[in-house]
């Protein structure tokens, strides 16, 4: 049986339809098999929809939606990639307000690929060293992060990667943050 990092934490996912199926479920499993408890959050009751790239995949039942919980609820957050998935979050006050009291709270967040569009919005990644699906780079850039072209990035409890082939450094460096707990510098 693996490691039991992560016992009694509860892990959010927030997604909505849209986004990329793998940078969903390859964390979900890892961080899940960490011990933790993971919900899936999004901005309606029902059920999501995944893709693979340009493909549809698989839809996903919601656990909760994210105007009915809080930060407060959960010990972490992983915000998976994907074109539309964080386009959508983003023009959502109740996800963007979400994703900003994780930062007010000092707890690990965890964004892959497209995912960074979502803080950008909350205003969370001025200051901060980051890295995302290239396109992304000068968004982060004018919102006042420190752009860098590297599998995976962690500035005080920030985790970012840029695409689905970083994902095993994803998992390891996101479980690590969140086994460590609130960080003190992640602040919004």
């Amino acid at each position: 049986m693996p490691e039991q990092k992560l016992e009694n934490k509860t892990v959010a996912f927030l997604v909505t339809d849209g986004f990329e199926q793998v940078e969903l479920t390859q964390p979900w499993d890892a961080i899940k098999n960490a011990g933790a408890t993971v919900k899936l959050v999004s901005i309606e009751s029902g059920k999501v929809q995944g893709v693979h790239h340009d493909e549809q995949g698989d839809q996903f039942e919601v656990n909760a939606v994210v105007g009915d919980v809080s930060a407060s609820d959960f010990d972490a957050l992983v915000l998976p990639g994907g074109v539309f998935n964080p386009d959508a979050l983003r023009m959502n006050e109740e996800a963007v307000d979400f994703v900003r009291d994780f930062f007010k709270q000092h707890k690990p967040v965890a964004a892959i690929c497209h995912g960074p569009w979502t803080l950008i919005e909350a205003g969370v990644v001025e200051g901060r060293r980051v890295t995302s699906w290239p396109s992304l780079r000068t968004d982060l850039r004018n919102a006042g992060a420190t752009w860098v072209d590297e599998e995976c990035v962690c500035d005080q409890g920030l985790v970012t990667s840029r695409n689905p082939d970083d994902l095993p450094a994803f998992c390891e460096k996101a479980i690590e943050e969140i086994a460590e707990g609130k960080h003190a510098a992640q602040v919004p």
